[in-house]
């Protein structure tokens, strides 16, 4: 049995946290390039930064920019404890992947990750938001997730206020896969989930790491992407 919430945009009463009215007017796809996700005038396979510069990843699946609603969504869920709210942003990211994957001709990968908290950011929070997005996502799909296999040993600084090249600089070395897990990488297909992409840093590195550990490919799945400045 299902119990009524309110909207948390409209504050209607409706079954989800996210009616369906404020999903589709807030979830509309629009145009952007396949590889990195930015929003462009036409869809594309990739922009221009992604000509010159290809990303490690093969594409991003994403819900919407990072505007309203889903920013505050993701800060609520992200750091006000609102854990439920997993369920319509998961909900929300698993529509965005099943089309975008039909669109390109692809399918779905063998593995789902999370990108990792390190041990003390996940003990302040208490929870990895990325997991609780990929574990969902990946159960709708009929895929395995895993959180033991891609790593981050360490803590770095925070990546909100720093450049592209501050970014990059930052996650160097953030990340590792699990010597023991190598083997259920190896030859798949991969798909890596986060809440929020903004320069891509984050994902950049990851995939790298994946990829140096034998995946076959990696493929990025966002609930938002925050717009080109």
């Amino acid at each position: 049995m299902t119990l009524p919430s309110q909207c948390e945009v409209c504050r209607q009463w409706d079954s989800a946290a996210l009616c369906g009215a404020c999903s589709s007017r807030f979830g509309q796809a629009v145009p952007r390039c396949a590889r990195c996700g930015l929003r462009m005038g036409l869809a594309s396979a990739a922009c221009g930064a992604c000509l010159r510069e290809p990303p490690p990843f093969e594409s991003t699946s994403c819900v919407a920019d990072y505007s309203f609603p889903w920013d505050r969504l993701i800060v609520a869920f992200k750091f006000e404890g609102r854990v439920e709210l997993a369920d319509v942003l998961a909900q929300a990211l698993h529509e965005a992947v099943v089309v975008q994957t039909q669109a390109r001709g692809g399918t779905v990968p063998g593995l789902v990750l999370p990108v990792p908290l390190s041990p003390q950011r996940l003990a302040e929070r208490g929870y990895n938001q990325a997991w609780e997005l990929a574990r969902r996502v990946a159960r709708r799909l009929g895929t395995r997730a895993r959180s033991d296999v891609l790593l981050r040993p360490g803590e770095t600084a925070h990546q909100a206020d720093l450049s592209r090249a501050e970014r990059q600089s930052n996650l160097r070395r953030a990340f590792m896969v699990d010597p023991r897990r190598r083997p259920v990488v190896s030859g798949l297909a991969v798909a890596l989930v986060d809440d929020v992409m903004t320069t891509g840093a984050t994902v950049h590195e990851a995939a790298c790491v994946l990829l140096r550990a034998g995946a076959a490919s990696v493929q990025v799945w966002v609930v938002a992407r925050t717009p080109e400045r």
